[in-house]
């Protein structure tokens, strides 16, 4: 679904980005890792086109810069760590917005299956009994979930990731993760998610790319890429031993 080859980031004459190629297939739970400072959100902007890059990204076998962006809002969609309404907007509303791709010219209505994917994304994130609700009055997780169900309801065909769950509580980590791994599971979708968490990577993860400086340390399968080897060569620390530890203090 998504074919990234040798692509390369330059910020300020500075290389962030060095040469990486990866791959993510359908049903694909993909996770993208690796300490601070290693390139994994400046991947990420440049797949999306914020940032120039050197290389090729292809989407379903079409170059991405060739895709027109309201094309390109139909079939990727991206959920960022964090989300501040300025507006008493409604969940509904809120969701609804993720069909603006879908939508035939600068006003479109909304249809019968344009509301049919809003109550079915509202009933996936479980937020349907809240669908009336001001979103201003929502907690960190309950909002996260919003926009998460906003783009379920865009029904893109690959949902990028970038840290979604990092500031909330395990509880809703747990839920939010829940969720995604479910929708990755359904024909012709796939998940690209940016994980500082290797719990997360380990439990919700198919396939991972390990990343240090800029490049591609490791990938492939989760437990072949997140070593304690390969962990302890990226991190400088022994990440196994320290988790096998902290482990033992809830035995």
């Amino acid at each position: 679904m998504l074919d990234v080859q040798n692509l390369s980031v330059r910020i300020n004459n500075k290389s962030i980005v060095d040469g990486v190629t990866f791959h993510v297939y359908e049903n694909d739970f993909f996770m993208l890792t690796g300490p601070n400072g290693a390139g994994k959100s400046t991947l990420i902007k440049a797949i999306m086109r914020v940032y120039g890059y050197k290389g090729r990204v292809m989407l379903s076998g079409r170059d991405i810069l060739s895709i027109r962006p309201k094309n390109l809002a139909s079939l990727v969609g991206v959920l960022a760590q964090e989300h501040q309404p300025l507006f008493p907007h409604t969940v509904y509303e809120v969701v609804s917005l993720g069909r603006y791709a879908h939508m035939r010219g600068l006003f479109g209505t909304l249809g019968r299956e344009d509301r049919a994917k809003i109550e079915e994304a509202l009933a996936i994130t479980g937020m349907d009994h809240m669908a009336d609700q001001s979103v201003l009055t929502l907690s960190g997780g309950e909002l996260q979930r919003v926009y998460l169900a906003q783009l379920f309801a865009q029904d893109p065909s690959l949902l990028i990731l970038d840290e979604p769950a990092n500031h909330l509580d395990i509880k809703y980590q747990i839920t939010m993760f829940d969720i995604i791994k479910k929708w990755s599971k359904t024909p012709g979708k796939a998940v690209m998610a940016v994980v500082h968490d290797l719990n997360t990577a380990f439990c919700y993860g198919t396939r991972a790319l390990l990343m240090h400086g800029g490049k591609v340390y490791a990938q492939g399968e989760v437990p072949r890429v997140l070593t304690r080897e390969n962990l302890k060569a990226v991190y400088s620390v022994d990440v196994a031993r320290w988790m096998a530890d902290l482990m033992k203090r809830w035995t």
